[in-house]
């Protein structure tokens, strides 16, 4: 299923353009013609995804905090969106330690703002929320979570990005039943791909250590998480904003939750990711668990038959080639400019379209 035609000329709207997946997603609307404004903090690591693709010049690109309802108001008024894409959280678990207060004003809040202004939209638009997995009440069990599960959250970041959920829920059946706005979330797993450059995340930290030639400090080599490349989960929420879009039947089956994940087969310990990437990339891991740092779940993975039969979406990079994409992006964007790192960005877009375009004619 191709989406170039359907996201010409639409004007598409992304919160959190300067980050890691919003990066990815404004070159790839870009690339199906779309018309992109952003609207962000400034880029929060150096090198930054954002400024290595030279996306400034290419999309409306403003500068806010999703805190201030005013500006960002403004910013959406004017644009008259016809899809918004809302990334714009703060998305680490460590973090939220730290910065409880902050995380849940900027998660929570922030995705009450943007659904305030977007009752106050007049044409037809669809909102698709990024949450993410951890927004389930974690049981560790072995089974994916389903989007009918309980929600939840041990720290303060999963615990705000469940109240998000619940939020976007409440707005939408108290306040869009009867307006052209259509709202869908998504719930993504752990993201990986080249460009992440966040601290106290496993794969910018390996790739940190490689590219310095440190041994890797691994923190948690035993936790299990469901590893995906960051083009498939946003390649779903392209599919899922563009039939929440062109859906005319009430209510719109498409206006509520959907899980992106990877196949089982991706669940895979910290340490058996680590040793994948060190087929491509010679070095040397540590175990450096510490049983006084703060608690992250041990383990967590997506039910996703619901985006599979709702949307025909479905992931087509298994683990050895979403490791080997990631490994390919990093070191060959040590020895290039910013040019080329874009070019090579659209190769790996190319790819995946290419990828998707055998699954669904199977």
């Amino acid at each position: 299923m191709q989406h170039s035609n359907f996201w010409k000329n639409k004007k598409v709207l992304v919160t959190g353009h300067t980050g890691f997946k919003g990066s990815w997603l404004s070159l790839w609307l870009l690339k199906n013609g779309a018309d992109v404004l952003g609207f962000s903090l400034p880029p929060d690591s150096n090198p930054s995804l954002f400024e290595q693709l030279s996306l400034k010049s290419d999309l409306n690109h403003h500068l806010g905090d999703i805190r201030d309802i005013d500006n960002m108001s403004k910013v959406f008024i004017k644009f008259k969106p016809d899809v918004v894409f809302h990334l714009a959280a703060q998305p680490l678990v460590r973090e939220s330690y730290r910065l409880p207060v902050d995380t849940w004003q900027t998660n929570v809040m922030g995705t009450i703002n943007i659904l305030e202004i977007l009752k106050n939209l007049d044409q037809r638009c669809a909102a698709v929320l990024i949450t993410t997995d951890k927004c389930y009440q974690n049981r560790e069990w072995e089974y994916g979570y389903r989007e009918s599960d309980p929600l939840g959250g041990y720290d303060p970041y999963s615990s705000s990005k469940a109240a998000a959920e619940i939020a976007i829920a409440s707005w939408r059946n108290s306040f869009f039943q009867s307006l052209p706005i259509q709202i869908a979330s998504a719930r993504a797993g752990n993201v990986i791909g080249g460009g992440d450059w966040a601290k106290d995340r496993i794969v910018p930290d390996v790739m940190r250590s490689l590219q310095k030639g440190e041994v890797i400090p691994v923190r948690n080599p035993h936790a299990t998480r469901p590893w995906q490349h960051v083009l498939e989960p946003l390649w779903g929420y392209m599919v899922l904003a563009e039939k929440l879009y062109n859906c005319n039947e009430k209510p719109n089956p498409f206006a509520s939750s959907f899980n992106f994940g990877p196949n089982l087969s991706s669940n895979q310990k910290v340490c058996t990711l680590v040793e994948e990437i060190l087929k491509h990339w010679d070095g040397k891991w540590n175990d450096c668990s510490d049983p006084a740092s703060p608690h992250e779940a041990s383990r967590l993975n997506l039910a996703i038959d619901k985006a599979f039969h709702q949307l025909s979406w479905q992931p087509v990079w298994n683990f050895p080639i979403t490791i080997q994409m990631v490994v390919e992006w990093y070191k060959a964007s040590t020895e290039m400019n910013d040019l080329e790192i874009r070019d090579l960005s659209l190769s790996q877009i190319q790819a995946y379209e290419q990828a998707q375009a055998v699954v669904s004619s199977e």
